[in-house]
């Protein structure tokens, strides 16, 4: 009788082990949950800040040439951060930004020189206030791979 008791308090025990160690995984696993889905919601957010620079032209009524060059602008950062050259082509599958005046790309890549970008962006600047200042809309792509703006297209009004 005595060992039986035994028995059924060493059974107890495994039994409560048990079970605490299954609280600790359900809780481990609980909590690893939660920091991935925090995880997610921060880098959604700076997403979403980012993609903000450009989307906020899109919805004013008109913008010039001075917005234009502000998103060229941050366009070209951005390539520069990622190292990525100029290209005609631009296909959401990474982080290049091209900011586009109808057909003709404006944003530079890694690699271009400052004083060059300078001079192409004053010469546009230069052209639009001698002729008059143009309006033009903003049409802002999304790529469905990376969640950013892949792509900026002004076409004048």
């Amino acid at each position: 009788m005595e060992n039986a008791s035994k028995a059924l308090l060493m059974a107890a025990g495994v039994l409560i082990g048990i079970m605490i160690l299954s609280l600790g995984v359900y809780i481990f696993t609980e909590f690893g949950g939660t920091s991935a889905q925090i995880y997610d919601n921060i880098e959604q957010n700076q997403i979403n800040q980012f993609n903000t620079q450009f989307t906020s032209y899109e919805t004013k009524e008109y913008i010039t040439i001075y917005d234009i060059i502000s998103m060229a602008n941050l366009a070209t950062q951005n390539n520069k951060k990622y190292e990525y050259t100029k290209r005609t082509t631009s296909t959401g599958e990474d982080s290049y930004i091209a900011v586009k005046i109808g057909v003709t790309s404006i944003e530079y890549g890694y690699g271009a020189k400052q004083s060059d970008i300078e001079e192409d962006y004053n010469k546009r600047i230069e052209e639009q206030v001698k002729t008059g200042l143009k309006k033009y809309k903003a049409k802002v792509y999304i790529s469905n791979i990376t969640k950013k703006v892949y792509q900026v297209i002004c076409s004048e009004i």
